[in-house]
């Protein structure tokens, strides 16, 4: 013991000495800006690049970008059509194609091309833009904004163009019309040959008096060879994409004293809610990162967004969530072999190379919580025997000492797992006691309610059992029978209310052998790290009570992703895929808030229990525009002296006003509609 706890004393310092700035004053590249986006304003610390992706119902885009040594803004435009499908058609095989396209190179003014461009600034609020000077021959000077954006519903890239007169004298124009048409090669694609058209739109010649402005337009697009073009208004274009930006943030607005939080937040909901595809097996939510599209995951989708999409209100995301489970349904069998892992290629196919996964665990515990929070008894219904079907099976790969049994875990054998994981059982404990919720709703036998409660504790305790280790000094899990060095999903039972070992879980977690400056290593020693553990535990230390720790983290995170290097998004991983913006991380973001900080768990497809996580330096924290539960709500919590007072409203009736202690749980039950 006394080894014990010199180790974690040596651990403890070295923590502090590492992690020493978490509450200090960090210098960030990027500013929040007063309408809600950010901004970098260019200064000396250049050159600088980075990439962002952005989505629509028909293409994605990954944008290179950089602000070159000389001031120069240079762009690589990763464009990937989801339904125009390559062969193979495996889970790769959209059709992609990288511009380099530099627009500003085709512009003559006085009879020149334009040269010296100087960025001011680089803006982000689901649109990315730039404003940038060059300065001309005498006192001429010409202004250039870019705005870049995918399209909301077709297949469009659009850049949109604006050079402004800032000088004072008239300047000569010269925009040109040019259109570039790729025909690919039709043995390689799933549907013969593509066309992909790259046109500059402006046939303009103006001479620009000072302060005048002109206007002119780029657009990169993917067709199917017998599809007609589109005939683009890249007006239009632009106010659907600011339009869904708009819709996205009027719903589930967090108010807290923390700006960074509530921007990070309001990002997240961009990211997690755009990246969703209309296919031929319908709305299908993918990753992205250029490599996850027209596919969806046991993880990603089932189990990591699709639960928040109620809580959002955004009808195109539910729609999808609930096409996913269908998807997934229909691999269901009396013999009880396992689901897919994804459902690939537009619904019509399927991958499952890293074989069990514990993919019904995922996908039981997911379509649970999405059926309570969502609120809609008839497709509660529908889910109901998806559900059982999952809950089955997960008890049939109990093994003899009751925990569930698999062939791998979400990360694929990137890292060992062995044959029965910490993860899996505890997303099978959750989906049982969500089970009894929502049977209890639907009217199902008081004795199968019954029977999911008690393998519920049961599993509780197994898991204990099993799992609960000493593990480098810390009392908490080993991930799997055998393991012997720390892995960062031993914070999973905390995001299911498995709080017995919560102390040791919570040292081992922020303590040097795991944590980082971006979040938790994948396992202890490695050099690995993957988002969606520092997300999951983030939320979970929040729900276990350690309220100040998980928000000093959460600041922490938050400044480095919105405002830091590498912006506005949480990531997949590095060093695979580069730090990639996938989706569904930014789904696990925002659950950080709704399951974490506001403590909400549904209980029934009108109820939930929330305890609320007021940080001691808060007076307050809001969710408004909440859609969950067939219903709009909000809930606010204000510190009063020494008590905590919440108050949820609907329809502009108060439905619960309640002062109470810190950390204690109520259980709010909204009305029928």
């Amino acid at each position: 013991m006394l080894r014990t706890n010199i180790k974690y004393l040596i651990f403890s310092f070295l923590f502090l000495t590492v992690t020493g700035n978490l509450k200090g004053e960090t210098k960030n590249r990027w500013t929040m800006d007063a309408d809600g986006g950010i901004s970098w304003t260019i200064g000396k610390h250049i050159p600088h690049s980075d990439h962002i992706e952005m989505s629509g119902l028909k293409i994605s885009a990954v944008l290179r970008y950089e602000v070159d040594a000389n001031g120069s803004f240079q762009l690589d435009r990763s464009l990937i059509w989801p339904t125009l499908r390559t062969i193979p058609n495996n889970t790769h095989a959209s059709l992609m194609r990288h511009f380099n396209w530099n627009i500003i190179n085709m512009i003559t003014v006085n009879g020149f091309s334009l040269k010296n461009e100087k960025v001011k600034k680089v803006s982000l609020r689901g649109i990315l833009s730039t404003i940038s000077d060059f300065n001309l021959p005498g006192k001429g000077k010409l202004e250039l904004t870019r705005i870049l954006f995918p399209s909301v519903s077709n297949p469009i890239f659009c850049e949109k163009y604006i050079l402004k007169n800032k000088g004072e004298s008239v300047l000569s124009i010269e925009i040109p019309t040019s259109r570039s048409v790729i025909n690919t090669a039709a043995e390689k694609g799933i549907d013969g040959s593509y066309k992909l058209v790259s046109q500059l739109a402006g046939q303009t010649a103006k001479l620009l008096k000072p302060g005048e402005e002109l206007t002119f337009n780029a657009t990169f697009t993917g067709y199917k060879n017998k599809e007609n073009e589109i005939e683009i208004n890249i007006d239009r274009e632009l106010e659907s994409r600011q339009n869904l930006i708009t819709e996205l943030w009027s719903h589930l607005i967090l108010e807290t004293p923390d700006s960074v939080l509530n921007t990070m937040f309001a990002f997240a909901k961009i990211r997690g809610a755009e990246s969703i595809y209309a296919t031929k097996g319908g709305l299908l939510h993918g990753p992205g990162g250029e490599a996850y599209y027209a596919a969806i995951w046991a993880n990603d989708q089932a189990e990591y967004i699709n639960p928040f999409f109620p809580f959002l209100g955004y009808t195109t995301g539910n729609q999808s969530a609930l096409n996913a489970y269908r998807l997934f349904a229909r691999y269901m069998n009396p013999e009880y072999t396992r689901l897919p892992s994804s459902i690939i290629a537009e619904g019509t196919d399927i991958w499952d190379g890293a074989g069990d996964r514990g993919d019904a665990a995922m996908i039981a515990y997911g379509a649970a919580r999405y059926a309570l929070a969502r609120g809609d008894k008839d497709e509660a219904k529908e889910l109901w025997g998806l559900i059982e079907w999952c809950l089955e099976y997960c008890k049939r790969k109990l093994n003899q000492d009751g925990v569930v049994t698999s062939d791998s875990d979400e990360l694929e054998n990137r890292f060992p797992s062995g044959k029965a994981n910490l993860c899996t059982s505890s997303l099978y404990y959750d989906a049982l006691r969500s089970a009894s919720f929502l049977g209890k709703e639907l009217g199902k036998p008081a004795s199968q309610i019954a029977k999911y409660k008690k393998e519920a504790a049961a599993l509780r305790q197994n898991i204990d059992h099993y799992f609960g280790a000493q593990v480098e000094g810390f009392n908490t899990y080993q991930y799997y029978k055998g393991n012997e060095v720390l892995r960062s999903w031993i914070c999973i039972p905390l995001t299911v209310g498995i709080y017995e070992r919560k102390e040791g879980t919570i040292n081992a977690l922020f303590s040097p052998r795991l944590w980082t400056e971006n979040g938790l290593l994948t396992q202890a020693g490695s050099k690995t790290f993957w988002d969606r553990s520092t997300l999951y535990a983030l939320r979970g230390v929040y729900a276990c009570g350690e309220t100040e720790k998980a928000t000093t983290y959460l600041k922490h995170y938050s400044m480095l992703r919105l405002l830091g290097e590498h912006v506005p998004y949480a990531i997949e991983a590095w060093p695979e895929g580069n730090q990639r913006h996938l989706s569904a991380e930014s789904g696990l973001y925002c659950r950080i808030i709704t399951e974490g900080l506001f403590g909400i768990r549904p209980t029934g497809l009108r109820s939930f229990t929330m305890t609320p996580r007021l940080p001691k330096n808060w007076d307050h924290m809001n969710l408004r525009n909440i859609r969950a539960f067939n219903n709009t709500f909000n809930i606010e919590v204000n510190r009063i002296k020494n008590k905590i007072e919440v108050k949820v409203t609907s329809n502009h009736k108060t439905i619960l006003r309640r002062k109470m202690d810190k950390d204690q749980a109520i259980t709010v039950k909204l009305p029928n509609r």
